[in-house]
C-alpha cells in the first residue's frame, strides 16, 4: 500500500506542475493585458509600458514562470495587481465559501443518491426506478445555471421563501441559520448532476451485482432479500460508488462556478470570474492552483479508498 501511494503522490506533483504551466501559458496568451485595464483606455503606451514594468510583465514569460514558481514553493503566491492583498489570504478566504456550498451540495447528492440508485435496482421496474430514470435524465440535461435561475424565480421572487443571492443577509449578523437558509437554493442547484450521475452509477453497479453468482447462491441458501441486497451485492458496488463520487466531488469544485455566479455566492468561481475580467494574473493563477490541488487530493483520497476497498487494484 506505501508504494501505491508513493507512485500516486508523485503524479500528484507532475498534474500540480503541469496545471501550473498550461494556466500561466494560457492567461499570458489571452488578448489585453491588466496594465491596459487598470489605467483605461485613455491611458498612453508610455503609462502602459511603466506600469507592465513595475508589475514584471515585461519580463520574457520564461522568466515570469520561474519567478512565480519560486515564490509558490515557498508559499507566497503574490499580489493581487487589482485588489492589491495578498493573493494567498484572498484565495484562502473565498475558497471557505466554495467549501461550505461544497459539503452542501455533497450532502444532498450523496446520500440520496446512493440510496435511491440502491431502491431502483432492488425494485427494478418499479415506480422508484421509473423516478429514478426521471430524475438522472433530468439532472444530468438541465444545465446547473439556467436550474438555478429558475429556483431563484420561483422560490425567491415569486413564492418569496428563500434568498436567492449572497451567502448572509445584506444587514444581517452573519449567523449559522441565516447561512444555512442562504445555502439552500444554491446547494441544490450544484447537487443536480452529481445526484443524478451518483444515482445511475449505483443503480446500474446494484444491478450488475444482483445478477451475480454469489447473489444466486445467497437466495438459495435462504437469505433475506435485504441483507441479500445490502450485506452481499452493495458491499460490491462500493469501489464504483467510491470513485464516481471522488470525481463528482471535483466537479462540484468546478462546477461551483458557474452556480456562485448566478447565485452571487463569495466563493473562488465569483472571485475567478472577476478576476479573468480584469486580467488578475496573480489571484487567477493562485485561485486555479488551490482548487487543481483540491482536485488531485480528492482523486488521490479516492484512489486509497479504492485500494483498501478492492486488493487486487494496488497490486495488480
Amino acid at each position: 500500500m506505501s508504494r501505491y501511494i508513493a507512485q500516486r503522490l508523485l503524479w500528484v506533483v507532475v498534474v500540480l506542475l503541469g496545471v501550473t504551466v498550461l494556466t500561466f501559458v494560457i492567461m499570458h496568451l489571452t488578448p489585453g493585458d491588466p496594465a491596459s485595464i487598470l489605467l483605461g483606455p485613455l491611458a498612453t503606451p508610455e503609462e502602459v509600458a511603466k506600469l507592465n514594468q513595475e508589475l514584471g510583465l515585461d519580463r520574457p514569460l520564461v522568466t515570469q514562470y520561474a519567478f512565480w514558481l519560486a515564490h509558490v514553493v515557498r508559499g507566497d503566491l503574490g499580489r493581487s495587481i487589482t485588489l492589491h492583498r495578498p493573493v494567498l489570504g484572498e484565495v484562502w478566504l473565498r475558497f471557505q465559501a466554495t467549501l461550505v456550498l461544497t459539503a452542501g451540495a455533497l450532502l444532498i447528492a450523496v446520500g440520496p443518491g446512493i440510496l435511491l440508485g440502491v431502491l431502483a435496482a432492488r425494485w427494478q421496474g418499479s415506480l422508484v426506478d421509473r423516478f429514478s430514470i426521471l430524475l438522472t435524465a433530468g439532472g444530468v440535461s438541465i444545465p446547473s445555471f439556467w436550474y438555478g435561475m429558475l429556483l431563484i424565480i420561483l422560490f425567491s421572487l415569486k413564492l418569496r421563501l428563500l434568498p436567492g443571492t449572497g451567502m448572509y443577509a445584506p444587514a444581517g449578523q452573519q449567523t449559522i441559520p441565516d447561512l444555512l437558509v442562504h445555502l439552500i437554493l444554491p446547494a441544490i442547484t450544484l447537487a443536480g448532476l452529481p445526484a443524478a450521475v451518483i444515482t445511475r452509477v449505483t443503480r446500474t453497479s446494484m444491478l450488475d451485482a444482483l445478477r451475480a453468482d454469489y447473489v444466486r447462491t445467497a437466495r438459495a441458501k435462504g437469505v433475506h432479500e435485504r441483507d441479500v441486497a445490502f450485506r452481499h451485492a452493495f458491499r460490491n458496488t462500493m469501489v464504483a460508488i467510491v470513485t464516481v463520487v471522488g470525481l463528482e466531488l471535483g466537479f462540484l469544485l468546478a462546477g461551483a462556478v458557474y452556480v456562485e455566479y448566478v447565485f452571487s455566492w463569495p466563493g473562488v468561481g465569483l472571485m475567478l470570474v472577476n478576476a479573468i475580467l480584469t486580467r488578475d494574473f496573480p489571484l487567477i493563477q493562485g485561485g486555479v492552483l488551490l482548487v487543481a490541488t483540491t482536485y488531485v487530493m480528492i482523486n488521490l483520497l479516492s484512489d486509497v479508498c479504492y485500494a483498501y476497498l478492492d486488493p487486487r487494484i494496488r497490486f495488480g
